[in-house]
């Protein structure tokens, strides 16, 4: 059967199922006592392995029937939920989606999972506490099955050999990382095999171990009736062979004909869906409704917005031509044009947008093993995770909060001992918090921990050369703080007694800066820190102000500007040799637009008595950009400059206008620096 046209849709599933069993590991190790949560991870792996069964993904399909046995075994009440067991289910988890990850990017999904599938065995035969590094003794009766999935003709082998009393063992033989003649080492262990018993299978197949189509290991599923003291002496003899861990599985009849009705069902299945209980077998019980939701490749919605984006630009042609032309119908046609077209945009922009809990669903379990390293207790509150952003700045806002939740984990909330000792619970507060205002998001991202402390901030800042002891005298407390995102604030030196929050925390600012946003910072200490980051809803259209420099249009984005003003040249006034206005009570320089974009100063230009100016904000900082003159509010296309052009000072993109006129969009960001 040809799997390709169904790997999009096993890659969906797979990931749907995957974020599925991690929250649920997060609500059992809350709860571990509520069965509902294993039945709901049962169900999740079960779906998953039946998928990479029928997929031809081997070894995820085996880390996964393996998982589902331990799952089997907690949803019966055979064993217990314990510490170790979901921490062995987390790394289980982690190497599932490591695959899941390596087949979305066009791999075979084949990974070396025998140190986790050995603890899934260890918890499965009641040996939580195993010691993965000891040699396990062929001759320990560990009843279990075998992480490979047999065929028919595989378990009538199994079953032969059960009924004979013969030994079967599962076989691990691994390599040394430098050995260079992979398939000649394995046909010599194979020969080896042969003198003993039986070889029934073999992770990887045969004829991939002699292709070298392997890591370093691979596991037999082997037959005998001799002593295995001889046979793992002679396979360790074997040239450039590491390690051979051998394993006893067993099988009683009841368990065979399971496993043979669940190969069965997986060589069958071609679609695989959730597993129905039995109330919903009941013929009472109502069928469920239809899914009114269909899966869109995102290229596809991509698509939709580049033509959306070329419809925008002409309905801002004819809306200039209908300023020109009188002719009433044609007026009101372009009118109502307008409004459907607006209508169509809000319906194309809410088909992109998507839940931020994307980005936010791998923090918990993040949180927890950072907490597990560090020995710290942390809660994580979760708030607003249904809040929705343009799929584009999903994609980008990721790795920041990523970097800041680290940065609150590992330097700003403080050890159980520290926290007693300040009069703190012994458990830290971390709440990740998403919510809209007008057309931004926001992301806060906010810690009970120490605080950051002004005053050392302000000694490394003079001590790193990021600003002079005399700059340091009027900044305010929010200036203070946003100093540990300046670039150079770090040294590769430790900075525990600021908290450490220096570090990589530019990288931060300046990507959220790439999106149209805006990082804030509050803290007070030993009370807490709060990161505060502002978004655009998307990134494809944006509303802007157009503006004339000389015979040019530019764009100025209206998230950007505080308001516009018409001044005197009297009013303007220097200060250290820049020239600066007093902006309701606070003293903004000025950026002359014509000097930045060398455009020429005409002897009319001199005699200029009243400038136009636009406040522009970036954080808490200001600047008022001095133009020839306003022409209004529009609503545009942002494209990027290519490759070519990526680097031009003060310009962040271009749009086309109605008339054809090409006009650049400014970085406010970078003006105001």
């Amino acid at each position: 059967m040809d799997t390709n046209e169904y790997l999009d849709v096993f890659i969906d599933e797979s990931i749907e199922n995957l974020q599925l069993v991690n929250n649920r590991l997060l609500e059992l190790e809350a709860t571990p006592t509520d069965v509902t949560h294993i039945q709901e991870i049962f169900r999740a792996a079960h779906t998953l392995k039946g998928m990479a069964a029928t997929m031809g993904f081997e070894d995820l399909s085996n880390l996964t029937h393996q998982l589902e046995n331990v799952l089997d075994q907690l949803r019966n009440e055979t064993l217990s939920v314990t510490p170790n067991v979901l921490d062995t289910m987390f790394e289980a988890l982690e190497a599932l989606e490591t695959m899941v990850d390596d087949i979305s990017n066009g791999g075979d999904g084949k990974q070396n999972n025998g140190q986790i599938l050995q603890s899934l065995k260890a918890i499965e035969a009641g040996e939580i506490e195993i010691d993965l590094n000891e040699k396990n003794n062929p001759n320990d009766p560990i009843h279990n099955h075998s992480s490979m999935d047999l065929d028919e003709f595989e378990l009538t082998v199994v079953e032969q050999a059960n009924s004979q009393g013969q030994n079967i063992f599962e076989i691990n033989v691994s390599l040394d990382d430098e050995c260079l003649l992979k398939a000649a080492r394995v046909y010599m262990v194979f020969n080896i095999f042969e003198q003993y018993g039986s070889v029934i299978k073999s992770n990887p197949t045969v004829e991939e171990l002699e292709n070298e189509e392997f890591e370093q290991s691979f596991d037999v599923l082997f037959v005998t009736e001799e002593n295995l003291d001889s046979l793992k002496s002679q396979i360790l003899n074997v040239s450039e062979v590491k390690e051979v861990q051998i394993q006893n599985v067993s099988f009683n009849q009841s368990e065979i004909k399971d496993i043979a009705t669940s190969s069965a069902e997986e060589v069958a299945a071609t679609v695989t869906v959730e597993e129905t209980t039995e109330e919903s077998n009941n013929k009472s019980t109502p069928k469920p409704a239809a899914s009114k939701s269909i899966r869109v490749n995102i290229e596809r919605l991509d698509d939709l917005m580049n033509l959306f984006e070329e419809l925008i630009i002409d309905r801002g042609h004819l809306e200039q031509l209908a300023q020109t032309i009188e002719h009433h119908d044609f007026k009101e046609t372009v009118e109502r044009m307008t409004r459907t077209s607006s209508e169509l945009q809000n319906v194309i922009l809410k088909m992109r947008m998507v839940p931020i809990d994307q980005v936010f669903n791998r923090f918990p379990r993040m949180v927890r093993s950072l907490s597990k390293e560090l020995g710290k207790s942390i809660d994580l509150e979760v708030l607003g995770a249904e809040t929705e952003l343009d799929r584009t700045v999903i994609d980008e806002i990721g790795d920041p909060l990523v970097h800041l939740i680290r940065n609150a984990i590992d330097h700003g909330v403080e050890t159980p001992e520290q926290r007693k000792q300040l009069g703190k619970p012994e458990t830290g507060k971390l709440i990740l918090k998403a919510y809209h205002s007008g057309n931004h998001v926001f992301v806060e991202i906010q810690d009970d921990g120490a605080g950051i402390h002004k005053e050392k901030v302000l000694n490394k800042a003079i001590q790193n050369q990021v600003i002079s002891k005399e700059e340091t005298s009027n900044l305010t407390d929010q200036q203070i703080y946003e100093l540990i995102m300046s670039s150079g604030f770090s040294t590769a030196e430790e900075i525990s007694d600021i908290s450490g929050r220096g570090v990589g925390l530019d990288v931060v600012k300046n990507t959220i800066e790439s999106l149209g946003g805006t990082i804030e910072i509050d803290s007070e200490l030993n009370e807490g820190t709060t990161f505060s980051i502002k978004l655009p809803l998307t990134l494809s259209i944006i509303s802007a102000l157009l503006i004339r420099l000389n015979t040019e249009t530019y764009a100025i984005p209206l998230s950007t500007i505080m308001e516009t003003a018409v001044i005197q040249r009297s009013d303007i006034y220097k200060v250290q040799d820049r020239e600066v206005i007093d902006f309701r009570g606070q003293i903004i320089p000025l950026v002359n637009l014509r000097e930045v974009f060398n455009v020429d100063v005409t002897e009319q230009d001199q005699d200029v008595t009243e400038y136009s100016i636009v406040i522009v904000r970036k954080g808490n900082n200001l600047a008022g950009l001095i133009v020839d003159s306003f022409i209004g509010q529009k609503e545009i296309v942002l494209k990027n400059l290519g490759t070519y052009l990526k680097d031009v000072f003060g310009i962040s993109g271009a749009t086309i206008l109605g008339d054809g006129e090409v006009a650049l969009i400014l970085d406010t960001n970078a003006l105001i620096k």
